[in-house]
């Protein structure tokens, strides 16, 4: 295997940070909802949330397709603000990555901000803290090994991400053709020793990533 044929392992892994690093920014306010406000319609909120986790994959694909497509609504923004199209597009495998992986990274973090003792944010609110303040200060550092749990999810969810990615960034080698991707179209074309060596590739650069995660949380003695 050529140094070429290997971009597909790095694309996986550049797609995988930012779909990772995006569901951290956009996962962690609606985790802290989700537990410390009761909302109008929790129950729906919660549906929307999973159900990313259970759709079938190609179903997944379907949804995204039809929002960002060419005739879809943020497929023609972004065509209309001049950032050309987001289907088959590098772009496309971020958002495939990013609503599989996100589900995992908010229900870990809100799981640890569910247990945290609301004794400690009382206490905080006393000294008249803003509910901000307290959530930065209090929330998120005796929340942090669930939240950092929540990235090993979502960042090895979104390294594995394959049926949407298909289905709304294709196979370009070189621009779309991630680790997955470049497996199946291995197997199917009956390049099994590539499709071997990839798989292997792929689980083991994934394993060390969770390894890792795994011995930061247990080093920290916060």
């Amino acid at each position: 295997m050529t140094a070429v044929e290997l971009h597909p392992l790095a694309l996986s892994f550049q797609v995988a940070s930012v779909a990772t690093l995006l569901s951290l920014l956009v996962g962690l306010p609606l985790a802290w909802l989700l537990a410390r406000r009761r909302l109008a319609g929790t129950d729906f909120w919660t549906v929307v949330v999973l159900l990313p986790m259970v759709l079938p994959p190609t179903v997944l694909g379907y949804y995204l397709l039809l929002l960002i497509g060419r005739s879809g609504p943020l497929g023609q923004v972004s065509e209309a603000l001049g950032f050309g199209r987001l289907v088959f597009t590098p772009t496309a495998a971020v958002i495939a990555a990013f609503v599989a992986s996100i589900p995992f990274l908010i229900r870990a973090a809100q799981a640890g901000f569910e247990q945290v003792d609301p004794t400690y944010e009382e206490a905080a609110r006393t000294l008249g803290r803003s509910e901000w303040a307290i959530a930065v200060t209090v929330t998120l550092p005796l929340a942090w090994r669930a939240i950092l749990a929540g990235i090993a999810l979502a960042f090895a969810r979104a390294v594995g991400e394959f049926g949407a990615t298909v289905m709304v960034a294709g196979s370009i080698p070189g621009r779309t053709r991630t680790g997955s991707v470049a497996i199946y179209d291995a197997v199917q074309a009956g390049r099994m020793n590539d499709a071997h060596l990839l798989a292997l590739l792929l689980t083991l650069t994934t394993a060390g990533a969770l390894l890792l995660l795994t011995r930061l949380g247990r080093g920290r003695g916060w």
